[in-house]
C-alpha cells in the first residue's frame, strides 16, 4: 500500500498535536500491507518524536506483542477491513483521562485521510486505464476513417458525369471531415493538461477547444452541409422538409453556430412523430442579428418540460423510450450564450416568425450581430 506525500503531511501534523504531552513517550502509525498469505502486515509509515532510525514491522520486534500497561492500540479500520494502526507508548504507569478520546480523534482523522487516499489513487488508476484504452481506440479509428475517405474519393472520381450522386459523395467527405475532427478533438482529451485546463461540470457545457474556432467565418459555408444532410434524413423518413428560402449573411463562430443547429436538427428528426415537418427558418433582426429558428411539426412540448429541457442530462416525456444522453439542448443553449446569443422554446413555432405552422415547436436562435 502506497500513500501520497499529501497523506504524511497529514499524519505528520496528527501527531506533532501530541508534542504538549510529556506523558507520551512515542506515536507510531502503522499501514496494514497484505502478506502472500492474505494476513496484513503492520508497517510504520510515520512516528512522533521523529527519529533517524528506521522502524521494522511489527512482526519482527517480539516486545511489540507483550502485554504492557504503558502501551495502547488504536485500530484504523473501515467497517471489517484493518486499514492500519495507531501505537501509543506512554511515559508514566497512568493513563490520563483526558488522553484517550484526543487519541480517538487522531485515529479517526487518520482512517478517514487514509480512505480518502486510497480512493484518490483507485480513481487515478482507473482513469489512467481508461484515457489508455481511448487512446488505442481513437488510434483504431483512423484507420476505417481514412479507408472511408479514400474510398468516397475513388468513387468520386468516377462520378464526373453523375452530379447529382456526385453531390452525395462530396457531403460523405464533408461528413468524413467533421468526424475527424472529432476523432481528433478526443484524441486531445487523453491530454491530462486538457482535462485540467477544461471546462469545469460546474461550467457551462462546452465543446473542446479544438472544435471552437473562434474566428470570424461565414455561415453560410457551415450551414449549406446542414442543410443537404437534413434533406436527405426527411427524405430517408418519408417526411417533409422546408429549408431557408435565404441565409443570413453573418460572420462570426460559425463553427459553434453549426453545432447548435445540428443538435437541434438531430432532435427534430428523432423526436417528433413520423410524417410531421421539420424545418429551418432564418430571418434578420433589426441591429443585424440573424434569427435562426428549427421547427417541427410534433405535438407541442409540455409547458412544464419546456425549460427543464435545457438541462443537463434531462430529456423530455416524449424522448424517453429513445436513445440519448439529454446534453444536446444543454450544449446549444450553453454555446449560444458563450457567443453573447440565446436559444429559447416557443411553441407554436408561428410565435418564431409569422409564417411559421400553428402547431409544434421551434427552437429560435438568437445570434449577436456579425463579428
Amino acid at each position: 500500500m502506497q500513500v501520497s506525500p499529501r497523506f504524511l503531511t497529514l499524519l505528520r501534523l496528527q501527531l506533532e498535536q501530541f508534542s504538549d504531552r510529556s506523558d507520551i513517550r512515542s506515536l507510531v502509525v502503522y499501514l496494514a500491507i497484505p502478506r502472500a498469505d492474505g494476513k496484513p502486515a503492520l508497517m510504520p509509515t510515520g512516528h512522533w518524536p521523529p527519529q533517524r532510525m528506521a522502524l521494522p514491522p511489527v512482526e519482527e520486534d517480539a516486545s511489540l506483542l507483550l502485554p504492557s500497561e504503558q502501551r495502547r492500540w488504536l485500530p484504523l479500520r473501515h467497517q471489517s477491513t484493518l486499514l492500519g494502526a495507531l501505537r501509543v507508548e506512554l511515559a508514566g504507569s497512568a493513563w490520563p483521562a483526558n488522553l484517550h478520546p484526543r487519541l480517538q480523534a487522531a485515529a479517526q482523522v487518520l482512517t478517514e485521510a487514509l480512505l480518502l487516499d486510497l480512493e484518490h489513487q483507485r480513481l487515478s488508476e482507473q482513469l489512467e486505464r481508461q484515457q489508455q484504452q481511448l487512446r488505442l481506440l481513437v488510434h483504431q479509428m483512423r484507420n476505417p476513417l481514412a479507408a472511408l475517405r479514400t474510398f468516397a474519393q475513388l468513387l468520386k472520381r468516377r462520378l464526373e458525369g453523375d452530379p447529382e450522386n456526385r453531390a452525395l459523395v462530396e457531403n460523405l467527405l464533408v461528413e468524413g471531415q467533421q468526424l475527424h475532427r472529432y476523432i481528433e478533438a478526443i484524441d486531445g482529451l487523453t491530454d491530462p493538461a486538457a482535462l485540467q485546463s477544461g471546462p469545469q461540470s460546474s461550467g457551462p457545457l462546452l465543446l473542446p477547444p479544438s472544435l471552437q474556432s473562434g474566428n470570424a467565418a461565414p455561415l453560410q459555408e457551415r450551414i449549406e452541409p446542414l442543410l443537404q444532410r437534413a434533406a436527405a434524413t426527411a427524405a430517408l423518413q418519408g417526411r417533409p422538409w422546408q429549408g431557408p428560402s435565404s441565409l443570413p449573411d453573418w460572420r462570426g463562430d460559425s463553427a459553434a453556430v453549426a453545432e447548435i443547429l445540428a443538435n437541434l436538427l438531430e432532435n427534430a428528426f428523432r423526436y417528433s412523430p413520423e410524417g410531421s415537418s421539420v424545418g429551418l427558418h432564418t430571418a434578420m433582426a433589426s441591429g443585424g442579428s440573424p434569427r435562426l429558428t428549427v421547427w417541427d411539426g410534433g405535438g407541442a412540448i409540455s409547458p412544464d418540460e419546456r425549460e427543464a429541457i435545457f438541462g443537463r442530462g434531462i430529456r423530455g416525456e416524449r424522448g424517453q423510450a429513445l436513445p440519448g444522453t439529454g446534453l444536446g439542448l444543454a450544449l446549444a443553449r450553453d454555446l449560444a450564450r458563450s457567443m453573447g446569443g440565446e436559444l429559447s422554446l416557443l411553441c407554436p413555432p408561428n410565435l418564431a416568425a409569422s409564417d411559421l405552422p400553428d402547431a409544434g415547436n421551434a427552437f429560435l436562435l438568437e445570434l449577436p450581430p456579425s463579428a
